[in-house]
């Protein structure tokens, strides 16, 4: 029986650099999934800062509510809002091209969040742990699925600026390396330094041959090492990307009538001007087999954040309602919604009453997310706020509840997809979390 050291000497050998043949390598101890798969990838959109559900996806109204107690002034939604002709979900009128898309949503107006500080409740929604350093969900879901693309990573993360959090919203923890997020920023050089300097080329093939070289006497004296494996392999994904990133983020091939789609080439401001470029190279990405692809929209500052003036969630809002809206009618028009999750995200929702000026706090009792294709019910509303969007009335939803309502569309028993780490088994979902079949279609 030819053992995994015999496999990868020979495979060394024959090879420039060590192929990626990490589902063999890299996911042992992973049980298979057991729920019958609906989707294959994940698009997250996440909006830093705290989304007032108020104010956009749950629609309030002062008129009927409480006058509020002491400095706690009631205030209602804003901007004004609309129901969705087909399905008749409403949503402010920040959002008009997305609410004419929510006949393909799946609304969940019902979240609790894991904390009310933006760092802890940003690890909670990435991660399932808002105190604890533990792997991103994106991690999580390359892991217990693997890449679909050799040529580029399993997760990417489109990130003008980093979210609260930092870099751990992708850290792969204590999964292999080969499992941690890809930070890709807008603009000429998405990825830094995946060239190769002129004055190196021709060199290149003789230097890579004595890393591989090198790298296969190592790791033949380091059997079943899973994490060297996942090191080794996160550098050959590397130098494959050389070739296949580039194509992937080149969009001067694309039709006009996509570029216009999109809003690629209109006029915006706001720290998301750049919000068209994250959704399509979004989409670009997704066609080439990526499986799991964030978009942060904004960073730690300026942001969602709106303590004094809630006007600021305007310009927010005009930056990213098109080019999200565009994303679903063009994974839709492409027959790839049905296999793809777009999961869109805050950190927690904002209070109704009154803060500063025109502004809101922090709210965690009750915020809305959405989520489309996968398998997820079309033109759906879950879950109930009372009257003033301050406590759920009807189907709370936890952030574990979430994931591994996610999991399960991806084919993924959440209680079963675990890694073994300081003695004991970790899982995305803790010991916590239900999948929410009233979501499913």
């Amino acid at each position: 029986m030819t053992t995994r050291r015999q496999t990868l000497r020979s495979l060394f050998g024959s090879s420039l650099l060590m192929p990626g043949m990490l589902s063999e390598l890299l996911a042992e101890g992973v049980t298979r999934p057991q729920p019958p798969a609906k989707a294959k990838r994940v698009i997250m959109i996440y909006a830093t800062g705290g989304v007032s559900h108020i104010d956009t996806f749950d629609p309030k109204s002062a008129k009927n509510g409480r006058d509020g107690t002491g400095n706690e002034k009631l205030m209602g939604n804003l901007f004004g809002s609309g129901r969705n002709p087909r399905c008749g979900t409403e949503v402010s009128d920040l959002f008009p091209k997305l609410r004419d898309m929510m006949d393909e949503v799946c609304l969940i107006r019902s979240m609790n969040a894991s904390h009310f500080d933006h760092s802890e409740a940003t690890l909670g929604m990435h991660t399932g742990s808002p105190t604890f350093a533990r792997p991103s969900m994106g991690s999580w879901i390359s892991y217990g699925m693997g890449s679909m693309n050799r040529d580029l990573p399993s997760f990417v993360v489109i990130a003008p600026h980093l979210p609260y959090g930092g870099t751990q919203v992708y850290a792969n923890g204590f999964l292999p390396a080969i499992h941690q997020g890809t930070r890709v920023i807008p603009g000429d050089r998405p990825i830094a330094n995946l060239e190769t300097p002129a004055a190196a080329r021709k060199w290149h093939a003789v230097e890579l041959d004595l890393v591989a070289e090198l790298n296969a006497r190592h790791f033949a004296r380091r059997e079943r090492d899973t994490a060297l494996a996942a090191r080794i392999e996160s550098f050959e994904t590397a130098f494959r990307m050389q070739s296949a990133a580039p194509e992937a983020f080149d969009l001067s091939g694309e039709p006009t009538h996509i570029r216009e789609l999109y809003g690629l080439d209109r006029k915006v401001k706001g720290p998301g001007a750049d919000f068209a470029w994250q959704c399509l190279v979004a989409r670009r990405l997704a066609e080439r087999g990526v499986r799991f692809i964030e978009l942060i929209d904004t960073g730690s500052r300026p942001n969602w954040d709106s303590h004094g003036e809630m006007k600021e969630h305007a310009d927010l809002a005009a930056n990213v309602d098109q080019p999200t809206a565009a994303l679903l009618i063009d994974l839709k028009q492409r027959g790839m919604l049905d296999d793809t999750i777009v999961f869109w995200a805050t950190e927690f929702g904002r209070t109704p009453g009154r803060e500063g000026k025109n502004g809101r706090g922090h709210h965690r009792d009750c915020f809305s997310v959405w989520l489309a294709g996968g398998g997820f019910k079309r033109g759906h509303v879950h879950g109930v706020t009372d009257e003033i969007g301050k406590y759920t009335v009807e189907n709370p939803v936890e952030v574990h509840d979430l994931h591994a309502t996610l999991l399960h569309q991806l084919g993924i028993d959440h209680e079963r997809l675990t890694f073994r780490h300081a003695g004991r088994d970790f899982r995305l979902t803790d010991v916590h979390g239900h999948v929410v079949t009233d979501l499913l279609a």
